[in-house]
């Protein structure tokens, strides 16, 4: 069962316009964040353009976090805290830019660190974990088989920060929500798509307007339609949904060249769907061709480097504008999670 971290919101006082002249990193929101100032393995992660690219639409860049992807914000808070509580050695298993992630702050925080990748994922993901120092492994399979190929060949001594089997990455990766009710001024957009594969972006979102609402910048409950964006090939959220489940079911043989979208079990399913349902949302699922022609679209009308699940995210919009879950007028933000270049 995942963990969770929670404050005492009520001691806290924080408001809005006292983070304004603070460093543009996540850490800006310290007080909501699990390590004192100067505990931190940072590599200036946070606080991404939000760039609107038609009326009423913005899309959250996170290509532009080190390593190139959203990936960056959960992993500088879980090594922060696995070297505060005393880690010698780290390891995940990994669709590409967590092991990216993983492999930079490891190097920065002086910690080995292993990771495991399917052997398909594109090759300069591997590239980028050497460049680190990082011990890869290309295993045959799914995220799923990296993670198996871990627990039974892995580093006796290491911590395993994979998605959600500790509570940290969650911590760093609500910070998006943050800088989305700051960069659009205090107000909360009506609808968000995000990529989903583990889910943990998603679900630390979710966590943060509960916990803005708590601070008081935002007005008690408002929050986002959230929505799911998965691949055709893969999209066990969808399905649960769909079906009314409780939780998700692993899918059988997935496939999608956005790699990060290639999660047949995420351990965070049952999370996933309590938050688009808190959130009035919905999951949707969209098909490769669909996902690679929006992918070039909205880099060519933003000048945005778009990896294939910001494509997906981009695509669900005219699906989700043209059943009326996006209505006219809605303010919408979709969610680039990470750079196309290492898909090249």
């Amino acid at each position: 069962m995942p963990l969770r971290v929670d404050y005492n919101l009520g001691a806290i006082r924080l408001p809005r316009d006292a983070v304004a002249a603070r460093t543009p990193s996540l850490w800006r929101y310290r007080e909501v964040l699990p390590l004192v100032a100067g505990d931190e393995i940072t590599l200036g992660e946070g606080y991404t353009p939000l760039l609107e690219v038609a009326h009423n639409v913005w899309v959250k860049d996170e290509s532009r976090n080190p390593t190139g992807s959203f990936k960056a914000r959960g992993m500088a808070a879980a090594v922060s805290m696995a070297r505060h509580l005393g880690a010698r050695a780290l390891c995940a298993p990994s669709a590409g830019n967590a092991a990216g992630a993983l492999a930079a702050y490891g190097a920065r925080a002086g910690l080995p660190v292993t990771v495991a990748m399917p052997e398909d994922t594109p090759r300069a993901f591997f590239e980028e974990c050497r460049l680190y120092g990082a011990t890869v492994h290309a295993v045959k399979g799914t995220i799923a088989d990296a993670g198996k190929f871990l627990r039974e060949h892995g580093p006796e001594n290491a911590v395993d920060v994979s998605t959600l089997r500790e509570p940290y990455r969650i911590e760093g990766k609500k910070t998006m929500a943050y800088e989305l009710v700051e960069q659009m001024e205090g107000e909360v957009p009506d609808v968000v798509l995000y990529p989903t594969g583990g889910g943990t972006g998603l679900i630390g979102m979710w966590k943060a307007f509960g916990e803005m609402a708590a601070l008081g910048w935002i007005r008690s409950g408002a929050m986002p339609r959230f929505v799911a964006v998965q691949a055709a090939g893969c999209a066990p959220v969808v399905r649960g949904f769909e079906a009314g489940a409780a939780s998700t079911e692993p899918w059988p043989d997935p496939q999608t060249r956005a790699y990060g979208l290639r999660v047949p079990s995420p351990l965070g399913g049952f999370l996933c769907l309590r938050a688009l349902r808190a959130s009035h949302g919905i999951a949707i699922a969209v098909d490769e061709p669909a996902m690679h022609r929006a992918t070039t679209d909205l880099a060519a009308r933003s000048g945005i480097d778009v990896c294939p699940e910001g494509g997906a995210a981009w695509a669900a919009l005219g699906d989700l504008r043209a059943g009326g879950f996006v209505r006219a007028g809605d303010r919408v933000v979709v969610f680039n999670t990470g750079t196309g270049l290492k898909y090249r």
